[in-house]
C-alpha cells in the first residue's frame, strides 16, 4: 500500500501502535481508515457518527488517495463500534503526537486546566449521567494537550492528578480554578517541574483568609511599592477594567509551610459598567509557586479565563458538543477528543482569516484546504 503526501505518512506513523479494539476476524477495514475518516469528518463539519459516515461516502475518491479502500467505506455501525471501544487515552496520545509532528508547537508556557460537562452524553434509559471531562489547554498554542473523564460519583479533584500525569509540564505555568486548589495537586505540579497559579476561594477557608489579609495589607500600603497592571476593554455596550497585583507571599500566608514552594500571592479585580450605568465587581485571589512579573501573572489569569471562550464556548457553538447524543461506552469521550484536536488545528491555521465555522465549511468543500 502506498501513501501520497507527508501528512498521510505522518498520520500512519503516529497511529501505527494504536491498539485495535476489534477481534482480528472482524477487521474488514483498517483502524487507520476509521480514525482518519473520523478526524477529517469532524474537521469538515460532522457532528455525529452518522455525519462522519456520510462525509466519508461523499469524499470516497479523496480518501482513496491516502487509504486502502479495497473494502470500500466502513459502515455507520462500524464507525460507532470502533469509537465506542477505542481507548480514549491512547487515542489522544496519538493525535497529540501527530499534531506536534505536522505543526510547529512552541513551548507551552501557560497550561490551563478546567472541566466541562458533555450534556448530550447522558443516557436516561440506562441511568448513565452525562460525562464530565477535565481538559488541559495550551493558551498560547491554542491546543488541547489532554483530557480525562471524571469518574461517576467523583469530581475534578480526583481527575486533575490523573491528567497531570499525562502532561509534560516542565517549565510551564499551570493554572487551575479553585476546585484544584489542593496541596497534593500543588505538590504534583512542582514535582513535574512546573509552577502553579491556583485560584483560592472559600473551599480553603483558612488559606483564603490569610491570602485576603495579606493582599489587603499590601493594597493599603504605599501605591508605588505595588507591582500593578491594569487593562481597560470596551465592547458590546460595556466597559471592563481589570486590575492585577502580585506580591511576594509573607510568612503569614502559609506559616506552617503546608503548600509546597508557595512564593507569591496575587489578586485580580474585574470591574464592569454597562450602558445603563450599572456597576459590578469581582475579586479573585491566587497563590503562586514562583514570583513573576505582574504582566505574566495577568497573562496567566486571562489565559485561564480564555479557556471558556477559546475551548468550551467554541465546542458548544461551532461543534455543537452539547447537542451530540452519542452516549455509547467510550464514544462520547473519543468524539470529544477529536473535537478538541480539530479545534486546535483550525485555530492554528492562518491562511483563512475567518471564524471556526467558515474554516469547517472550507474543509468540507475544498479538498486542497482540508
Amino acid at each position: 500500500m502506498s501513501y501520497y503526501g507527508s501528512a498521510s505518512a505522518s498520520f500512519e506513523r503516529h497511529f501505527h501502535d494504536l491498539q485495535d479494539p476489534r477481534v482480528e476476524r472482524t477487521r474488514k477495514h483498517p483502524l487507520r481508515n476509521i480514525v482518519f475518516m473520523a478526524v477529517c469528518g469532524v474537521l469538515s463539519g460532522a457532528h455525529s457518527i452518522a455525519g462522519i459516515h456520510e462525509f466519508a461516502i461523499d469524499r470516497r475518491s479523496w480518501f482513496s488517495r491516502y487509504l486502502d479502500l479495497t473494502n470500500d467505506i466502513p459502515s455507520e455501525d462500524t464507525f460507532g463500534r470502533v469509537l465506542a471501544r477505542l481507548d480514549p487515552g491512547a487515542f489522544e496520545k496519538c493525535l497529540l503526537s501527530w499534531i506536534h509532528a505536522v505543526q510547529e508547537v512552541t513551548g507551552d508556557r501557560v497550561i490551563a486546566i478546567d472541566g466541562k460537562t458533555l450534556r448530550g452524553s447522558s443516557d436516561h434509559a440506562s441511568g448513565r449521567a452525562a460525562i464530565h471531562m477535565v481538559s488541559a489547554w495550551a493558551t498560547e498554542n491554542k491546543l488541547s494537550l489532554g483530557q480525562v473523564v471524571v469518574a461517576e460519583k467523583s469530581n475534578e479533584i480526583t481527575a486533575i492528578p490523573e491528567l497531570l500525569q499525562l502532561l509534560d509540564i516542565s517549565g510551564a505555568l499551570v493554572t487551575i480554578d479553585a476546585m484544584g486548589c489542593q496541596r497534593e495537586i500543588a505538590d504534583q505540579i512542582r514535582t513535574g517541574g512546573g509552577d502553579y497559579v491556583l485560584a483560592v476561594k472559600r473551599n480553603q477557608p483558612k488559606l483564603y483568609e490569610q491570602v485576603e489579609a495579606a493582599m489587603m495589607e499590601a493594597l493599603e500600603g504605599e501605591p508605588e511599592d505595588l507591582d500593578e497592571h491594569q487593562t481597560v476593554e470596551k465592547g458590546h455596550g460595556r466597559q471592563e477594567t481589570r486590575t492585577y497585583v502580585v506580591i511576594e507571599a509573607p510568612e503569614s500566608v502559609d506559616p506552617d509551610g503546608l503548600w509546597r514552594d508557595l512564593s507569591a500571592v496575587g489578586i485580580a479585580i474585574s470591574e464592569r459598567e454597562d450602558g445603563q450605568g450599572r456597576h459590578s465587581a469581582e475579586t479573585r485571589y491566587y497563590i503562586l509557586s514562583r514570583m513573576v512579573k505582574v504582566e505574566e501573572f495577568a497573562g496567566a489569569v486571562r489565559g485561564h479565563w480564555g479557556i471558556e471562550n477559546n475551548l468550551h464556548w467554541q465546542l458548544d457553538v461551532s461543534f455543537r458538543e452539547d447537542d451530540c447524543r452519542v452516549c455509547r461506552d467510550h464514544a462520547p469521550a473519543n468524539l470529544s477528543v477529536i473535537r478538541r484536536f480539530a479545534l486546535g488545528l483550525l485555530k492554528r491555521e492562518k491562511s483563512c482569516r475567518k471564524g471556526i465555522e467558515i474554516k469547517r465549511m472550507k474543509c468540507a468543500g475544498n479538498d486542497e484546504y482540508r
